[in-house]
């Protein structure tokens, strides 16, 4: 059995192998006999650093050089991580200096990282690099440093111990934060192990977030090593792999008061450059032949042929980070030359979706370099695509490409053919291209991809999903191409990235017309909420208010009530969390609400900041009095959000119809109640609700009222 030291030795071995050159710390320390440093407090190793920059910047004298060393070590906020996004965005963006050639005077840019050739870096692993500490001398087990720079911190547990395992090493980096935090002021990644298993996290991950890292050159290229360890250095550290990392794969967030680190998982990271480099095919021209692949295509993938504008399908399960991947996608394609400033025009089918997406990219301003726009209605979209020459990241619905009363077919807004359509969702029922004959007018009536194509018919598309395509789905596929990257829901819940999620059936607890509702329940097909289409929202269809009528009847909301009353107290009693209830209608969300606090009237209140319980819906003046206590102006609905997803918020259950079942995280909510009929991507969107990773969250819950079994 390894020891610590053997460990640490084999893991030098792995580092070398790949790329890195390897110093040991006492050798380079203050007192040795070939210093890097001047004393212990000291984490940079500012002469190799010099020496980088002189290589990398061969145009700057040296004295500016100083400059923007001094520049990069003078980041003076006190919070660690604010500290660690300026050093990050000098790391990406380089530092403005000022010098004199002769007489003149010159402004140039500094940069410490050479993106572009790798090979132009210097890459050095260290172990037992002593710190001067708050409390004591500290010394991590190994650091790598590019340029001189600390970018990763790697902690060994010893793997013979059985009283240590990899979360001692966790526990560690914690007192390396608190006593040594200039280390961390540059880093990009920490990494924990006890040879078998090694997890990767940010510097803000808590031990929930420090993941696995399965592959090496590619999604396939998974070698199931007997060391987890060996496969993070071999395809996390490998130089080119790593600089890219560090690029692209780096993003910071506002949360509440605090600012999170995220980085990428390794699906996010070979799933983005898998969808960058088939973004650049498919967009060239047909007759350029195809471009240079570094790293075999996903095995699933099919070829992707220049020119086809079909870019392919990401499938990644629902929280798994598709937003986090798409924002990397845009950061690094926005920087493809080959794409010469392309625009980004990202789609999705909903409103809330729309705005919780751009809330994303925006938080991303850093990695995309350029901040994105969203628009408001159809006319403000047609403008947008129509002046913008180049660049830029377009936020829309598909609804806004609907066309007007007096037209047959949408008109071309744009011919360039570096436009790349980045559709969230992608399915059959936003991407059919095929027409119907509306009876009533004798025309055709065209899904929005036909209508996408006609506005801008020389672009690009990729989709993004979190449930598999059908197989008999030829309309997605004729519109994106196939998968050119997969993450199921069993890779997430082995590599921990979601819970698993457990089914209960309530039926047998409700003694109503549960065979007639059976058999309606076939009958139907889901009507979904599109808050943009008042219409079409309020056309229910003759079985689907028959239903309704049968699921919403006073006697059975009772008895839904006084169990889901029941259900949730025992829950809640063994795991503090949250609960989602689904109803089928906006009347019978408000009809059970009010079963509910007349069984518990505690859980009421009339103030939004108050109550353990409240219904998110739309709606408007003219609705019924029966919803008018629970329509909220879009600030509350916000504040409602932020109350929900805090763990210790009063606020315990939610009741919806459709609003929050896409694209909504909140991890603590560990149980969903369905008393709506679902099926299919719908179901499968609404139930990852409760699949997120929490602390002490063993898994997410779906209590079925309605019958949803079958389409389980």
């Amino acid at each position: 059995m390894l020891n610590e030291q053997q460990l640490e030795e084999l893991c030098l071995n792995w580092f070398q192998q790949v790329g890195w050159r390897f110093a040991h710390g006492p050798d380079i320390a203050p007192d040795s006999s070939a210093p890097e440093r001047t004393d212990y407090r000291q984490v940079v190793l500012r002469e190799r650093l010099l020496a980088a920059l002189a290589r990398i910047n061969p145009q700057i004298p040296a004295a500016a050089l100083e400059q923007a060393v001094h520049a990069l070590q003078t980041v003076s906020e006190p919070q660690m991580v604010v500290r660690n996004r300026s050093v990050h965005r000098l790391l990406l963006s380089g530092v403005a200096v000022q010098f004199e050639i002769g007489e003149q005077k010159k402004q140039d840019w500094v940069y410490f990282i050479d993106f572009a050739q790798p090979s132009n870096n210097d890459f050095l692993v260290v172990n037992q690099f002593t710190i001067t500490g708050t409390r004591q001398p500290r010394r991590p087990d190994l650091i790598a440093f590019v340029n001189g720079l600390p970018l990763a911190v790697v902690e060994l547990k010893n793997p013979a111990n059985e009283q240590t395992d990899v979360w001692d090493a966790f526990n560690q980096l914690q007192t390396y934060k608190d006593e040594i935090s200039d280390l961390f002021n540059s880093n990009a990644a920490l990494v924990v192990s006890d040879g078998w298993t090694a997890r990767v996290g940010s510097l803000t991950a808590n031990a929930e977030r420090m993941l696995p890292w399965r592959t090496v050159l590619n999604e396939d290229d998974r070698p199931r090593l007997q060391m987890e360890l060996e496969t993070v250095v071999r395809g996390f550290f490998k130089p080119e792999l790593f600089l890219d990392y560090v690029r692209h794969f780096v993003l910071f967030e506002q949360d509440g008061d605090s600012i999170v680190k995220k980085i990428a998982g390794y699906h996010q990271f070979h799933a983005v450059r898998e969808a960058v480099r088939a973004t650049v095919i498919a967009s060239q021209h047909a007759d350029k032949g195809v471009l240079a692949i570094h790293e075999e295509r996903a095995t699933y993938a099919k070829e992707v042929k220049p020119g086809s504008r079909k870019a392919g399908v990401v499938w990644h399960t629902q929280g798994s980070g598709k937003s986090i991947t798409m924002a990397c996608y845009a950061g690094k394609l926005l920087q493809q030359s080959e794409m010469k400033n392309p625009t980004l025009v990202v789609v999705t089918d909903r409103n809330d979706l729309d705005g919780q997406l751009f809330a994303t990219f925006c938080a991303a301003s850093d990695l995309l370099k350029t901040t994105p726009q969203q628009a408001g209605d159809r006319d403000e979209l047609r403008e947008m695509l129509a002046s913008r020459e180049a660049g830029g990241i377009i936020f829309t619905t598909v609804q806004k490409f609907a066309l007007q009363e007096d037209e047959e077919k949408h008109p071309l807004l744009s011919d360039r053919t570096n436009i790349v359509v980045i559709s969230d969702e992608a399915h059959r029922s936003q991407y059919g291209s095929k027409g119907r004959l509306d009876t009533k007018t004798g025309k055709y009536v065209f899904g929005y991809a036909k209508h996408l194509h006609d506005a801008l018919k020389n672009a690009t598309f990729l989709g993004f999903t979190g449930t598999p395509i059908a197989l008999e789905d030829r309309d997605t596929r004729e519109v994106f191409g196939d998968y050119v990257s997969i993450y199921d829901i069993q890779d997430a819940v082995d590599d921990g990235a979601t819970v698993p999620i457990f089914y209960e059936s309530r039926l047998a607890k409700l003694d109503v017309n549960q065979a007639e509702i059976d058999t309606l329940n076939e009958q139907v097909e889901e009507v979904v909420e599109d808050e943009e289409d008042i219409v079409s929202r309020e056309k229910t269809k003759g079985e689907w208010a028959a239903l309704e009528k049968l699921v919403g009847s006073e006697p059975r909301l009772q008895q839904v009530a006084r169990d889901l009353i029941e259900h949730f107290e025992a829950r809640v009693s063994v795991a503090d969390g949250k609960a989602m209830i689904v109803c089928m209608s906006r009347d019978i969300c408000a009809h059970l609400y009010n079963a509910i606090v007349s069984l518990r009237p505690d859980w009421h209140s009339d103030d939004p900041e108050q109550g353990a319980i409240k219904i998110v819906m739309t709606g408007s003046a003219a609705d019924k009095a029966l919803l008018q206590p629970h329509l909220y102006s879009k600030q509350v609905k916000k504040r409602l959000e932020t109350r929900f997803k805090d763990v210790k918020d009063p606020l315990k259950l939610v009741i919806v119809r459709d609003m929050w079942l896409t694209g909504f995280d909140a991890p603590c909510c560990h149980t969903m109640y369905i008393d709506k009929p679902m099926k299919g991507h719908n179901l499968m969107q609404a139930i990852a609700r409760v699949n997120r990773v929490f602390k002490n969250k063993p898994g997410g819950l779906v209590v079925d009222y309605i019958g949803i079994a079958n389409e389980l």
